[in-house]
């Protein structure tokens, strides 16, 4: 079920960034030849005015062929080429080659892929917040979320806490000490009953780890905490931890800044790691490749639509970034190209491309190569 979940989000992914491509290129009077699902060869196909659909049998992902995308090679027999121009000028009245149209344009088509990946990662983050999913929560929040839990997020070491044995993850159901008792703890209620009980009684405390449920004795202390020395403490760090539905609109807004935030932070860790390639210091048990990802798409299935969406949106963030790297084969490498030619002011030859590209290409296979035997190796280990 794991590895049908991973195809079915890959595909999705896939397709909508190169329906991005599609449309940017329809938008701007390009002739698109054919939009794919799937890979060769071709199981079913039908034409639609200049552009043909088909479905492949090969199910990982699938492909827009823009007219004009790939010149012809100027060593291409002159019928070819001749072709070539008759059915330039035959669409639309004019040129609807993806070559011949403005490179502005040309730029908007190849960034375009990227750019749905990452609307399309906004609207599942904008529907997992409105949605509900589980996330640290505020005093006020605590007490309105169904699901609230008090989880503890780090252990003093040498403390209370740590010589009672707690662990970060540990899910706190309940407090006995000094002859009262609190149930379901917030945050500021278990904060306030250890710190006002009398230094040196135990409080027996109920939590949960895993599937086990464990009952936990600590005594609290003064000088636990260097920033309180005068406040009784275990020597705990606990967060709230809920699901709290936002509003539509409190959801687009915060959506857009989670998407802001999480492209950032990824794009700093794919900066970091490019570089750490280049200087021979690239650690791949860091990333994960296609087994890796297979495997956190399965477990967060297992979790819930709501996780698996949140994962996906991760996923199609990263796709995004991934295709703006200025190599050959992949949408940053021609733009890079694109950019190129607007300064030098004639088209790169098509042989030079050719060439890049399959450097470019063979560059990507051996990454991922490395990278999924690193995954079999994390695995085995």
């Amino acid at each position: 079920m794991t590895i049908v979940v991973f195809i079915i989000v890959l595909v999705i992914l896939i397709l909508i960034h190169e329906f991005g491509h599609f449309l940017a290129a329809k938008l701007a009077g390009m002739r698109v030849d054919e939009f794919g699902i799937g890979f060769p060869p071709r199981l079913w196909g039908v034409r639609r005015g200049e552009t043909e659909y088909t479905v492949n049998a090969i199910p990982f992902g699938g492909f827009v062929k823009i007219y004009g995308e790939d010149l012809p090679s100027p060593k291409a027999p002159k019928a070819e080429q001749a072709a070539h121009e008759r059915l330039t000028k035959s669409f639309m009245g004019g040129a609807v080659s993806f070559s011949e149209r403005p490179r502005y344009l040309q730029v908007a088509v190849l960034a375009s892929g990227v750019l749905m990946n990452l609307l399309f990662a906004y609207i599942l983050l904008s529907f997992v917040l409105y949605a509900g999913i589980p996330r640290v929560l505020s005093e006020e929040e605590f007490s309105r979320a169904p699901d609230a839990a008090l989880v503890v997020s780090g252990v003093l070491p040498d403390s209370p806490a740590a010589r009672a044995g707690f662990e970060a993850g540990d899910r706190i159901i309940s407090v006995v000490g000094g002859g009262q008792a609190l149930a379901a703890p917030s945050p500021e209620s278990f904060t306030s009953f250890i710190g006002n009980g009398a230094e040196g009684n135990a409080v027996s405390l109920e939590v949960v780890r895993g599937e086990e449920t464990l009952t936990l004795s600590a005594r609290p202390a003064t000088g636990v905490v260097s920033a309180e020395p005068a406040r009784a403490a275990l020597g705990v760090a606990v967060i709230g931890v809920g699901s709290v539905p936002t509003s539509f609109f409190e959801a687009l807004r915060d959506g857009a800044l989670l998407t802001v935030r999480l492209t950032t932070e990824t794009a700093k860790a794919l900066l970091s790691f490019f570089g750490s390639i280049f200087t021979l210091s690239a650690n791949l048990s860091d990333i994960s490749g296609p087994i890796g990802i297979a495997g956190a798409v399965g477990d967060a299935s297992h979790d819930g639509a709501l996780a698996l969406f949140y994962l996906t949106a991760l996923i199609s963030i990263n796709l995004a970034l991934i295709n703006l790297i200025p190599v050959p084969a992949l949408d940053g490498g021609r733009l890079l190209f694109v950019l190129i030619e607007s300064v030098i002011r004639r088209p790169i030859p098509a042989s030079f491309s050719r060439a890049t590209n399959a450097l470019g290409f063979a560059f990507l296979v051996l990454l991922m190569v490395a990278v999924t035997a690193s995954d079999i190796l994390k695995i085995a280990g």
